[in-house]
């Protein structure tokens, strides 16, 4: 339908739904005070009721975008994400389901990242860099695991509260890696064995800066890559269906105009004849 790629391609469309899911994401933070709810109670219902009648003519009006063929609504991930939502949200906030449907409701605030295309940019980057993260995080465990036997059979005995087995060195170690109080574990070995602070600062340099910088480096690689993606999406023909369904849609137009040019056509032909017969009797009129 033609006024519906209309309303879905406008700008003030986006926007009014991006500020809609703000509106909700409010409501929701302010429905976590008790003595908000108490007073409002049924306000808050009705906000909620209002914001999912919203977002379902929004789906509505994406699908009749897609008419003839609804079906490619639904080949796009990011219309499943909000399609989804919107069914969950639909669960009655009675009984045993009135939790589950409050969390529901909070999953509406992540439709923000469907309607800003920036976010979705950064979304894609992040699932395509979960294949590359793998062997990011294999290096780590692997450094994790050598530094971990080490520090037991190193430090067991002189600070047993953090190196007492396996589990706990590599409990220890993941402390040290967020460098959360690191040192504390440093100096209480460090007491016993002065030269103990090569082994922690080795495996902060390789653990902090060298694998969080391959973390970094995998993320941005990736992003680059989402970005040439997405221009090539943009600069690619459209198919032999898009510009069917654009000629269809210039033929309906072409033929409105055309119909509008007839009717105006004929209502002055009408006009014409109406006048003509009051101008061939004035003379008359004059001579009597």
């Amino acid at each position: 339908m033609i006024w519906a790629r209309h309303i879905v391609a406008s700008n003030w469309f986006s926007n009014t739904i991006t500020a809609v899911i703000l509106l909700n994401a409010v409501v929701i933070g302010l429905d976590t005070s008790k003595t908000l709810y108490d007073s409002y109670h049924g306000l808050f219902v009705i906000a909620n009721q209002v914001f999912l009648g919203v977002y379902i003519i929004e789906a509505l009006i994406k699908m009749a975008a897609e008419y003839p063929k609804i079906t490619r609504y639904f080949q796009d991930g990011w219309n499943i994400f909000d399609f989804t939502i919107i069914v969950i949200s639909l669960i009655p906030a009675t009984g045993q389901l009135a939790t589950l449907a409050r969390l529901a409701r909070l999953l509406r605030v992540l439709r923000l990242i469907s309607t800003l295309p920036e976010l979705r940019l950064i979304v894609a980057t992040l699932v395509r860099s979960i294949p590359s993260m793998g062997h990011v995080l294999m290096l780590m465990s692997i450094i994790f695991y050598v530094y971990g036997v080490a520090g037991y059979h190193l430090f067991h005995d002189v600070d047993p509260t953090h190196w007492d087995t396996l589990g706990i060195a590599l409990l220890s170690l993941f402390r040290i890696v967020t460098l959360e109080d690191w040192t504390d574990i440093m100096y209480a070995a460090m007491a016993v064995k002065p030269w103990a602070w090569m082994y922690f600062v080795s495996f902060v340099v390789l653990g902090t800066f060298v694998v969080v910088n391959l973390f970094i480096a995998v993320v941005i690689n990736n992003l680059d890559e989402a970005k040439a993606e997405r221009l090539n999406e943009l600069s690619t023909p459209p198919t032999s269906d898009e510009i069917l369904r654009e000629l269809r849609d210039t033929q309906t137009a072409l033929a409105r105009v055309q119909a509008r040019l007839e009717n105006f056509s004929t209502a002055e032909a009408v006009s014409i004849q109406q006048t003509t017969p009051d101008a061939a009797t004035a003379p008359t009129r004059e001579k009597t």
